[in-house]
């Protein structure tokens, strides 16, 4: 049996949203149809935007469904780019932290290479938080300039959870949007979009607890944004494009579920959280947390986040011996797995290369237990002996 530490490359399916999907699986008709068929599944979709803007603090209005958190995050960085540089061209900078996924990152460097934009990057401190006089400094240095500040809400690689609230009033004290990269939050901490000040949340279904490929940009009414795609002109016309009426369904189903049970959710994760974070310490004194840690405290770290520097390895030759022993954990993001250089996220917060290449994120979901944190513990000792072994040899 393996033991499952990488909820926020993906969490498995919710029963719930499992059995919404596969009954709207049987249904037939485009949400787009006019005729009775088509119109029973634009009703399924709409049911599932209202149950899914009353659990996040939004208006169903707001609720622009995408693929997921990496169409969002580019329709709402490109899209705001545009909209405001049109409106006033002298709008080409673009402030973002240090720290941000790639999905964010990727398309800024795509709006410098090829729109003419700019960007700030935002330093964070050690632990991984853009304090918000950061901001302020960067917005004033020349506010004229700036189209969009964009932070995330919890970190995917080390949990730490930003000040959302407060860097988005100070955005909008010089009259610039704010949009903030909500994937790893919204159903493991409390995620509010009308009380988080922010003009634009992207969100991710299958980090939640429901289907792959499918997610939402959530836009207040008054953004602006250009679309990414033509077509049909669904969505407020800004996501053109048939909507996958099942996996709404099943999306809405697992928001219910996530956000009903955060709070006691998020106090079980804390607890296995800071026992493999001890436990692994208590193996060998040099292993230390990556990011901010406190024990029982998920006001700055995500409740299931438990990020390890482990030093004189590499982080895959970690990641490969601890799969053969039935365990799946990450070296940081996804989404650069297999890609031999260490995590930027851990360069921003001033680890030192040698450090960040030995890093693991083992993250908790909904399905973890006390049995998947002892197989991760059974299988250290020999796993990190082997990785330095190793390390050795190739040095």
């Amino acid at each position: 049996m393996t033991a499952y530490l990488d909820h926020a490359a993906t969490t498995p399916l919710y029963p719930s949203a499992l059995t919404a999907m596969t009954e709207a699986l049987a249904v037939v008709g485009n949400p787009s149809s006019l005729h009775r068929v088509g119109r029973a599944a634009r009703r399924t979709v709409e049911e599932s935007r209202e149950r899914i803007a009353a659990a996040i603090g939004a208006r169903p209005s707001e609720v622009i469904f995408t693929s997921g958190g990496t169409e969002s995050d580019n329709l709402a960085l490109k899209g705001t780019y545009w909209a405001r540089r049109d409106a006033d061209p002298g709008r080409t900078r673009l402030i973002v932290a240090s720290t941000e996924h790639h999905a964010v990152l990727d398309c800024v460097d795509f709006l410098v290479a090829h729109e003419g934009a700019k960007v700030t990057l935002l330093e964070c401190g050690m632990d991984g938080f853009v304090a918000p006089e950061t901001l302020r400094a960067a917005v004033e240095a020349d506010p004229a300039s700036v189209a969009l500040v964009s932070v995330m809400t919890a970190n995917n690689e080390v949990g730490t959870v930003q000040d959302i609230t407060a860097m988005a009033a100070i955005a909008h004290e010089f009259g610039v949007p704010f949009h903030t990269d909500a994937v790893q939050a919204v159903g493991h901490i409390p995620a509010d979009f009308a009380a988080s000040g922010a003009d634009l949340m992207s969100i991710s279904a299958h980090k939640l607890g429901g289907p792959v490929g499918v997610g939402a940009l959530v836009a207040g009414r008054d953004a602006s944004l250009v679309p990414l795609t033509h077509g049909g002109g669904q969505e407020r016309q800004l996501r053109s494009g048939t909507l996958d009426a099942p996996a709404i369904v099943g999306f809405a189903a697992a928001v219910d579920t996530a956000v009903a049970q955060r709070d006691s959710e998020a106090s079980r994760l804390v607890r296995l959280r800071d026992d493999l974070i001890e436990r692994a310490i208590s193996l060998e004194p040099t292993i230390r947390p990556g990011g901010h840690w406190q024990r029982g405290d998920y006001s700055r770290r995500l409740p299931g986040n438990a990020h390890l520097l482990i030093p004189g390895c590499d982080g895959d030759s970690l990641l490969y011996l601890l799969d053969a022993a039935g365990v799946s954990c990450s070296t940081g993001s996804a989404c650069q797995a297999g890609v031999p250089r260490p995590s930027h996220v851990l360069l921003a917060m001033g680890v030192p290369e040698r450090d960040a290449r030995g890093a693991l994120r083992l993250t908790l979901g909904h399905t973890s237990t006390q049995s998947d944190i002892n197989a991760f513990i059974e299988a250290l000792p020999a796993a990190i002996d082997r990785a330095r072994r190793a390390h050795e040899a190739t040095a």
